[in-house]
């Protein structure tokens, strides 16, 4: 039987995921931009994935209150920043709760709240038992494609785990459930600093030795600073860890990535986030990343120094050198 989903959000992902819903349901989409709400009405299609249709099934509307109205599941693909003022709108039109997919991937400033730990405390302790996320290494420009894809479900309650995996799965995207929600939103959260450093370290040339170096210490930087969320080590080594810190790291499609490249190449962080012309999650957590590192005594170097870079007028060639003249300590994993 078919279900009505409301996705809240209209990007690349959320047009991605949208198709995936829409094979075996009706799904209404809602943003607050209008300009790209009349072109979804008019194109079926958004302008940065070009020649790709989403179904009839899926329709489009600003109002909100219209958008979750009896909607049997709710997903999210907003920003980071704008997942609290959302789900208080939420929380502010519908007085029962339905399951909630999180599928954007970010730590929030100054709380340093996962974003399921953001919806958790608006809706209520009681209510976080409909709270379920899915991560893991996916580029909307691959899964639009039903390009094989696999990727993690995660929530408090195995039920709704199992929900996410039945509505989402087809046969090109396999989707593995894990109980573990605070260490798969945290890999896909910090993977993002680490490709923004691996941009910037390919567009100064220091070329695929460097690279792995950065990944295999930055997933390092990963599992220590997990500790302060209570993730189990464990699922970083999977999907929604070392998978999404591959793909995030490793391909032009990843708009971290390019962000950092685009970096090197001399363009101020706001210059390069206007090219991209999308939201860069990584320039927001890396500050919450480097704020979870000082409140509890973790060192989080590379987090550190693409914080120097974006916030702090650093020279990317100086903040690199800086980086590789720590001192060299034993290997522990």
């Amino acid at each position: 039987m078919k279900k009505k989903i409301a996705y809240l959000g209209t990007g690349t992902w959320a047009v991605a995921l949208a198709s995936l819903l829409a094979e075996r349901n009706t799904v209404i989409m809602w943003g607050r931009n209008e300009e790209m709400i009349s072109h979804l009405k008019e194109h079926k299609s958004h302008p940065k994935l070009p020649g790709f249709c989403l179904p009839d099934s899926v329709t489009y509307t600003t109002d909100f209150e219209e958008a979750v109205k009896d909607a049997q599941i709710i997903v999210e693909s907003v920003s980071s920043s704008g997942i609290r003022p959302v789900f208080q709108k939420l929380k502010d039109v519908r007085k029962t709760f339905c399951p909630i997919v999180i599928t954007s991937k970010g730590i929030e400033q100054n709380t340093g709240l996962l974003l399921f730990e953001v919806v958790s405390e608006i809706i209520g302790e009681e209510n976080k038992k409909f709270i379920g996320c899915l991560s893991g290494p996916s580029h909307a420009e691959e899964v639009i494609k039903r390009l094989p894809t696999s990727i993690v479900s995660a929530a408090f309650d195995k039920e709704i785990a199992l929900l996410i995996k039945t509505i989402f799965s087809n046969e090109k995207v396999r989707i593995y459930p894990n109980l573990d929600i605070n260490g798969v939103c945290f890999g896909g959260a910090m993977k993002n600093i680490i490709a923004i450093a691996c941009g910037i370290s390919d567009g100064l040339g220091f070329g695929d030795n460097t690279k792995a170096a950065i990944m295999t210490r930055g997933l390092h930087e990963i599992r220590k600073l997990s500790a302060s969320k209570n993730a189990q080590p464990e699922t970083l080594n999977g999907l929604s860890g070392l998978g999404d810190l591959c793909v995030t790291c490793l391909s032009t499609h990843s708009r971290n990535y390019r962000f950092g490249n685009l970096i090197a190449e001399g363009l101020s962080p706001q210059e390069a986030k206007n090219v991209i012309g999308m939201v860069v999650e990584g320039m927001y957590s890396c500050v919450s990343a480097l704020q979870l590192g000082k409140k509890h005594n973790i060192p989080v170097p590379i987090t550190e120094v693409i914080h120097g870079i974006l916030y702090e007028g650093k020279n990317p060639q100086d903040a690199v050198k800086l980086l590789l003249s720590r001192e060299i300590k034993e290997e522990h994993l």
